[in-house]
């Protein structure tokens, strides 16, 4: 984006603007079908973007432009040869499979021209939505395994590298993952994942939520027969053994480690106190507002960034888009993971300034180092 447009973004609608970026926006509608998407391609000076494409009622232009942002600086922080974008579909992620499969060809479609951009999933899309992708414009990643994919979602890669980060983040935090007790904000594809890597490492999932509610045993919970419910298309809250609650009632849930991986910005300034944990693993992208990151860093609550910690999924995408294998994409992503974690955990205890902080200025290096590069407009 050339500065001289960047002043009037920021007294406008797209107030987060910079130098960085975006570098385009593009609003899709057809209103016969009742489709209206938005893709945001921030930054590519590494290489194209990769960024998942959700689907969600209440989503919105600020939304998928902090989205794909995030991914700029997760893609950097990862060392991957992409840049950052992401794309927002309106709808409901429930709507039935066939309705779903009309709206992501026909998005898909209408964003065949962005080459610098490559689909991937994200919540309300799966591997077979990424089919329907690829099909009508040849790009797409997080494919089927039929098709010559590797499934991230089902596979768990973004659920893997967080209980990498955890590995390397228990050093800075009085946090020992034997025993641990862990509770999940959104048990979907990723906190699912999460929950399971963390108990082979000795941790006890002791809560978790979904749109349903909240469930709590602090004996721990049953990973197999949550797994078992989410597959019935069911609440996790029907599981027989628990205290039942609503959704944010997992936020008063005393842990060790709390992961929050559905919606943004769930922990904010309004209810960041009520957090009684000693290590956020952020599984979601921006699930955690700017002034609740500074109060948990205030209260000594170690809390991982999201574009670090959960950034298993895109570098599982990139792999498989560069032709790797799944071992290939689980080996990086245990390699990229520690290193980054330390990294910006060293940095941060040197420096004496939030987790966050220190991400960012590591992304930010990275990404002006790839800017350097590029010819100049």
């Amino acid at each position: 984006m050339p500065k001289a447009d960047a002043p009037a973004l920021q007294q406008g609608l797209f107030r987060f603007a910079d130098d960085l970026g975006p570098e385009k926006i593009l609003h899709v509608t057809e209103p016969g079908l009742g489709l209206h998407g938005i893709l945001v391609v921030d930054n590519v000076a590494a290489g194209p973007s990769i960024g998942g494409c959700r689907i969600a009622p209440d989503v919105s232009v600020d939304e998928c432009f902090r989205l794909a942002r995030a991914m700029t600086l997760k893609n950097a922080a990862a060392g991957l040869p992409h840049g950052g974008g992401k794309s927002v579909i309106f709808g409901d992620p429930a709507m039935p499979d066939a309705e779903k499969e009309r709206y992501i060809r026909a998005f898909a479609r209408a964003i065949g021209d962005i080459r610098d951009y490559i689909i991937g999933p994200d919540m309300g899309t799966n591997e077979a939505c990424m089919a329907w992708a690829r099909d009508e414009i040849g790009r797409s990643v997080g494919l089927p395994r039929e098709i010559g994919g590797i499934p991230l979602d089902e596979i768990g890669a973004t659920g893997f590298g967080l209980a990498a980060a955890a590995e390397v983040a228990q050093e800075f935090c009085d946090v020992t993952l034997e025993g641990a007790r862990v509770a999940v904000q959104g048990y979907g594809s990723v906190g699912r994942h999460a929950a399971r890597f963390l108990a082979e490492k000795g941790a006890i999932l002791v809560a978790a939520s979904d749109s349903g509610g909240t469930i709590v045993n602090q004996a721990g919970l049953d990973l197999d027969a949550l797994d078992a419910l989410k597959r019935s298309g069911k609440s996790i809250v029907e599981l027989k053994r628990g205290q039942k609650g609503d959704r944010e009632a997992i936020i008063d849930v005393a842990s060790d480690i709390w992961i929050p991986a559905a919606r943004p910005d769930v922990i904010r300034a309004d209810n960041v106190a009520r957090l009684d944990t000693k290590l956020v693993l952020q599984g979601a992208n921006i699930p955690v507002t700017a002034e609740a990151e500074q109060a948990l860093h205030a209260r000594g609550i170690l809390s991982v960034p999201d574009f670090i910690a959960n950034a298993g999924g895109v570098i599982c995408a990139a792999v498989e888009y560069a032709g790797g294998t799944q071992t290939a994409a689980f080996q990086t992503i245990e390699e990229k993971l520690r290193i980054n974690t330390r990294e910006v955990l060293d940095a941060a205890r040197e420096s004496s300034i939030s987790p966050r902080e220190a991400a960012v200025a590591m992304a930010e290096r990275r990404v002006r180092a790839a800017m350097s590069y590029r010819r100049a407009m």
